[in-house]
């Protein structure tokens, strides 16, 4: 069977746009996923994250969001940021071993943040910022397991494995926070400090020394000025 030029090309935007749709189709579930931003953060340390959670309902609310903490990687400071609309309850544990921070020893972690009141209408997204840490140093991610609620009363549950490298992503992935060894960044900000302080070192020891020539300087020539006049006095 012979096809004719004509039929082909006319059949080329119907299978780009099938394709196309396709790509559409794959990438949407993606984007639809609860994750945390940014995915990563400096082991030790403090940051600022935010939970963002889309809605991928056609015609239901997300109405309440939970976040579950790591138990065998406890967080033991946690502070939520005001979202409008929403109320924000945190849930924590009596540790077994204490966790030294910054502020002295602390006994209980947490284990779960609740957010209701408000809600996230279909097409929409709502992120929700939290301060953590100290971050542990033990581990290289941090795994976020969370729940979100429609008024349909549907729960999604965010709490599959995520996937290893080059492998696909489980239906409903749990937010992983990825942690970087301390030790670059520390590093790095000593560094620039200890230049930074050595170039302000230098260049006040400069201006010292040019101050000081400068008050020499004058003083000879005052001198200098002093004793040219009385050579013209003897002189005259």
């Amino acid at each position: 069977m012979r096809i004719s030029p004509s039929r082909t090309l006319r059949r080329i935007p119907a299978i780009t746009a099938a394709a196309a749709a396709t790509v559409l189709l794959v990438a949407g579930p993606a984007f639809a996923h609860v994750v945390v931003e940014p995915s990563t953060a400096p082991k030790g340390g403090e940051a600022t994250i935010d939970f963002k959670v889309p809605n991928e309902q056609d015609n239901a609310n997300t109405v309440k969001v939970e976040v579950y903490f790591p138990t065998d990687h406890p967080i033991a400071q946690v502070s939520t940021e005001p979202v409008p609309g929403w109320t924000a309850s945190v849930t924590t544990y009596k540790l077994a071993k204490p966790i030294t921070t910054d502020d002295g020893q602390v006994t209980n972690a947490v284990s779960k943040i609740t957010w209701t009141g408000g809600k996230i209408a279909p097409g929409e997204f709502q992120q929700f910022p939290v301060s953590v840490g100290p971050l542990p140093t033990d581990t290289d991610k941090v795994v976020f397991k969370a729940l979100q609620t429609y008024d349909n009363n549907q729960i999604v549950r965010w709490i599959d494995t995520p996937a290893a490298p080059g492998a696909p992503d489980p239906e409903h992935p749990a937010p992983t926070l990825t942690l970087t060894p301390a030790d670059a960044t520390s590093s790095t900000a000593s560094g620039t400090a200890q230049t930074t302080a050595a170039k302000a070192s230098d260049g006040d020891t400069t201006a010292r020394v040019l101050a000081v020539v400068g008050i020499v300087l004058g003083a000879a020539g005052v001198a200098y000025g002093v004793f040219a006049g009385r050579r013209r006095s003897g002189n005259a």
